[in-house]
């Protein structure tokens, strides 16, 4: 007799997981931005392009009247791309969502409803213990852009910024290096016959060649420094050019030094900027030489850095001029604001296709990176450590 064969497969026939679809229903998000009130802050979130791309998505944006005029974008462009003006700035705190560029005030955060979704940096280096203490009475959960991570794992909002401090950084030494500015009136710009403007460059990484591709553009001598081959291969390769590259030794740097007309600090540290340059080193430099420290938001890697700010950016030392403002992007606020516009839209679009910011961390692992603190609970290890603060996994409150 014939045996009969079973119309499933063994694999089939064995226990299967159930898996469970999670439906995306798509939501409507109702977002505030607040007037920036940090010193000297200039930049807004959003633009009224990207306020007029969310609205059409059916979005409501209520922002407060004046919140784009340092960046140039005036009350009546934004009305006119659908959103709500309002001179109530506790009105714009009550909204469900909160994005911001500076993380809010304590006094603002006492302005947020509890249970508020905040989107805004965090900076890390300048925070203290009763933000975050704030942030969990109110149960707020909270995205800080520069933890925001794309598809290739890279920071867009990190490397984004670092691309204009770099080009700006650029754009500033040639500026102080003209006799308006009480400079030795050198200029950028490879004239025939006249020897280029000497430029070193301390760290190989977005600002480094950000910086090093904008003067090279004006015709500058270029010499990049960095101790990851890594990365002096991959600013070669990103300028499709051949240009002088070396490792951090003091032999070349002081010679370098000597000889430079410009030096751009861009090494970052885990807590805080090495000191590359030490005070003697950059007393061997050009009297009307020009540092520019892009470090400076982290401690600076010239020994000399003291921090200053827009009204006053520079001080000189021993003849050198330094600039040390911490927040450069913000002098270019235009510029960055639409930068910033560009990486916020979006992810609140693709928060709003599925329903809200809870499906949308669970599908999207950048955004999830980005999460630090969760109906306010906060779940982001490295500022559990700074703060010497309690720490839950995400995963756990999530899923």
């Amino acid at each position: 007799m014939s045996k009969s064969r079973s119309p499933f497969t063994k694999a089939q026939l064995l226990p299967q997981e159930e898996t469970l679809e999670i439906l995306k229903q798509k939501g409507s998000l109702f977002l505030g931005i607040p007037k920036e009130t940090h010193f000297q802050e200039k930049r807004v979130c959003l633009t009224p392009d990207a306020v007029s791309a969310l609205v059409n998505n059916g979005h409501r944006v209520m922002i407060e009247a004046g919140a784009g005029e340092g960046a140039n974008f005036q009350d009546k462009t934004y009305s006119e791309a659908g959103a709500e003006v309002t001179k109530d700035t506790a009105k714009v705190f009550s909204c469900p969502i909160i994005l911001k560029v500076e993380p809010p005030s304590l006094d603002e955060i006492k302005l947020i409803n509890p249970q508020t979704i905040l989107i805004s940096a965090l900076q890390l280096k300048t925070q203290h213990k009763k933000y975050f203490q704030a942030l969990a009475t109110k149960r707020i959960t909270a995205l800080a852009f520069e933890f925001i991570k794309d598809e290739d794992g890279a920071y867009p909002a990190v490397r984004s910024l670092s691309e204009i401090a770099g080009t700006a950084s650029i754009l500033i030494a040639s500026e102080l290096l003209s006799n308006v500015n009480g400079g030795n009136g050198l200029m950028f710009g490879n004239i025939s016959g006249v020897p280029p403007v000497e430029v070193v460059i301390i760290g190989a990484g977005t600002v480094g060649e950000f910086a090093a591709r904008s003067a090279l553009g004006l015709g500058a001598n270029v010499k990049v420094f960095d101790n990851s081959i890594t990365k002096l291969r991959r600013i070669q390769s990103n300028l499709g050019r051949t240009i002088y590259t070396s490792t951090l030794q003091p032999k070349n740097l002081i010679k370098a030094l000597k000889r430079c007309d410009v030096a751009i600090g861009a090494v970052r540290g885990k807590n805080r900027s090495p000191v590359v340059v030490t005070e003697p080193m950059v007393d061997s430099m050009k009297t009307g030489a020009v540092i520019i420290d892009v470090s400076i938001d982290m401690g600076g890697c010239f020994e000399t850095s003291e921090i200053t700010n827009h009204d006053k950016p520079t001080f000189e030392y021993n003849g050198v001029t330094h600039y040390c403002v911490p927040n450069i992007p913000a002098r270019y606020s235009r510029s960055a604001s639409v930068s910033i516009s560009n990486i916020f839209t979006p992810y609140l679009l693709k928060i709003g296709e599925d329903g809200g910011i809870e499906n949308a961390i669970r599908f999207d692992r950048g955004l999830k990176n980005g999460l630090y603190f969760y109906h306010g609970i906060l779940t982001n290890k490295s500022v559990a450590d700074w703060f010497d603060l309690d720490c839950s996994d995400l995963n756990l409150l999530i899923f």
